[in-house]
């Protein structure tokens, strides 16, 4: 069996909680480094909000960094995704970059399970490590959204987000069967986590808020089921598949929903692939903080 990963937990959801998991997992990420953040659709009421973020961008003086979408919306081009930024506080609040607002690069996936390469922003380079600052919720496409989709759709360009939909057929865009879709993710989140290295990538998930569906959503459900609490891990598996397992251990009857999404939806196929590819492991240790830890 896998050695367990760390998954550190605290259910205090506050901006100085962010900061104390982060100092519990124990790295310090060096160089300059890049804060992975979903900047929220035009109109969307869930996606996690500047000043929540501020204190632990300010903690590791990350820059905040994201990706054009593949969709129509208020953030499908950089002129867009950059006037959404500023409209959403981003900039009031940190460095922005959008990573492929001067192009795109190909990372390598040469064990990938349907996709051998993914398609990321250029800026990508610019940076030695990264902290991965996801919204865990529900996702209408691929049942959830945590640290495994910030990593993959997430870094990835316009381009590379189709592709990654597309399980690498882009001659027929946003067609791919399911599990194929979601293998896809997995493959990327690899390639992503390869691209950095071990120790150089810090995951927190913060379960607030936890809609059915996605930040990149204009018009979203409201969250059915409580907030549960704030989540890191050097390891997105673990983190992902921990959180996961607090929607079902939940004693909230509005958690249905959010599982109807995820089992419909086969979301922690993405987890078991991830797992499969030695993206991380399955197995973790929960360590729970208090709030003066």
């Amino acid at each position: 069996m896998d050695q367990a990963a760390k998954v550190v937990f605290t259910s205090s959801i506050t901006p100085e909680a962010m900061v104390r998991v982060f100092d519990a997992v124990g790295v310090e990420l060096s160089g300059a480094v890049a804060v992975k953040l979903h900047s929220g659709e035009m109109g969307n009421q869930n996606f996690t909000k500047p000043d929540f973020v501020k204190p632990i961008i300010d903690h590791v003086h990350g820059v905040i960094v994201e990706g054009n979408t593949a969709y129509e919306g208020s953030r499908d081009t950089t002129v867009k995704h950059w006037e959404t930024m500023k409209q959403h506080g981003w900039t009031d609040i940190a460095e922005v970059d959008i990573l492929d607002e001067e192009g795109e690069i190909e990372l390598p996936v040469p064990d990938g399970q349907v996709i051998k390469t993914d398609i990321v922003g250029s800026h990508l380079t610019r940076y030695d490590s990264m902290l991965v600052l996801t919204h865990f919720k529900g996702h209408p496409m691929g049942g959830f959204g945590g640290s495994l989709k910030n990593i993959s759709i997430g870094v990835a360009s316009s381009k590379g987000k189709t592709f990654i939909h597309s399980a690498g057929d882009l001659a027929h865009p946003w067609k791919a069967e399911q599990d194929a879709f979601l293998d896809s993710m997995a493959d990327a989140a690899k390639a992503v986590v390869d691209h950095f290295g071990p120790g150089l990538m810090v995951f927190i998930n913060v379960m607030k808020d936890m809609s059915v569906d996605c930040d990149c959503c204009a018009v979203a459900e409201d969250p059915a089921m409580g907030n549960i609490g704030v989540l890191a891990s050097l390891d997105p598996v673990a983190l992902d598949q921990a959180c996961v397992d607090l929607v079902y251990a939940s004693t909230d009857p509005g958690k249905a929903a959010l599982i109807e999404r995820i089992e419909s939806k086969h979301g922690i196929r993405t987890v078991e692939s991830a797992a499969a590819l030695g993206v991380g492991t399955r197995q973790y240790e929960l360590v729970t903080i208090d709030e003066e830890s």
